[in-house]
């Protein structure tokens, strides 16, 4: 049984944008917008303050997404649960396809290993937990490991490869003032897809590992899908409008995850240029790849 060794500890895990475009469940990239929870152990039960994104929904008790991981990082290694004060400062939207689950769950699993001591969970281990919390592997790899993940699951559970990504790289975001429920784009999709759309998935795929770590060149071919994002369009029209004219302009535009935001990875530009594209209501902002995952301290 291990024994708690610190008292009070931080964590700042970053935003992450999965898929890609082809990499449907596996991409993931990391990016530089990030929530930041403190811990301090105490007596009793557990009491969250939550401020910035989400506040006003999220909840105060021990069904909140930072406080369930760390009391499961807890649980898998035999410690006794203490009393918890957990302080959100929440920057990552909620419900927008830009990981905010994914920051939750690693936030708690990185404030029980710091609260450990570090060293309590490897790489693999951190990736099982927050894997069997998340549903999938992607965004957890990219939040826990930090620049481009590539994640699948093997019989012995889910592992992550990170690669670096072209220094030349970055992103923009815009970010729509509605929710979609990733359960909801989840459902939309087909129980079996085309051996073209497949075949075509694969190619593209491939062809984006090369584009994110040497040739920002291929950025525009490398996003094309035809595997996921179109089925999802009932549920979010305006995005897939934006992401069809960016497209058209010759702009490397996805579905942020399962939506709605859309991103556009870019090299050097003029971002005030294609900022003119933002609809009324909508956020836009561009970003940094974050080259690390989420970081005690």
């Amino acid at each position: 049984m291990a024994d708690l060794v610190s008292t009070s500890v931080r964590v700042a895990a970053p935003a992450t944008s999965a898929n890609l475009g082809p990499g449907f469940d596996s991409f993931a990239l990391a990016l530089e917008l990030r929530d930041v929870v403190e811990a301090e152990v105490g007596t009793g039960g557990i009491q969250i303050d939550v401020t910035g994104e989400g506040a006003a929904e999220l909840p105060r008790d021990e069904t909140h997404l930072v406080a369930r991981a760390t009391r499961a990082a807890l649980d898998s290694v035999g410690v006794q649960q203490p009393g918890l004060r957990l302080r959100c400062r929440n920057a990552i939207p909620q419900g927008r396809g830009l990981g905010s689950s994914a920051a939750a769950i690693v936030s708690g699993i990185r404030l029980a290993d710091a609260l450990l001591g570090g060293g309590a969970f490897s790489d693999d281990g951190a990736l099982a937990l927050a894997t069997a919390l998340e549903g999938h592997p992607d965004n957890v790899a990219a939040c826990l490991l930090g620049s481009f993940t590539l994640a699948r699951v093997e019989p012995e559970g889910p592992r992550a490869v990170r690669l670096e990504v072209h220094p030349e790289i970055g992103a923009s975001l815009f970010i729509p003032p509605f929710e979609l429920s990733t359960a909801l784009a989840r459902g939309l999709l087909p129980p079996e897809v085309s051996h073209r759309a497949a075949s075509a998935n694969a190619g593209r795929a491939a062809l984006l590992v090369a584009a994110l770590t040497a040739r920002p060149d291929l950025l525009y071919a490398a996003t094309e899908d035809a595997l996921h994002q179109d089925f999802r369009r009932p549920a979010m029209p305006d995005t897939l409008a934006l992401v069809d004219a960016l497209r058209a302009a010759g702009e490397a535009a996805v579905v942020s995850g399962a939506g709605p935001t859309v991103l556009v990875l870019t090299t050097s530009r003029d971002a005030v240029a294609l900022s003119r594209w933002t609809p009324a209501e909508w956020a836009y902002s561009t970003i940094a790849v974050a080259p690390e995952g989420a970081m005690n301290g």
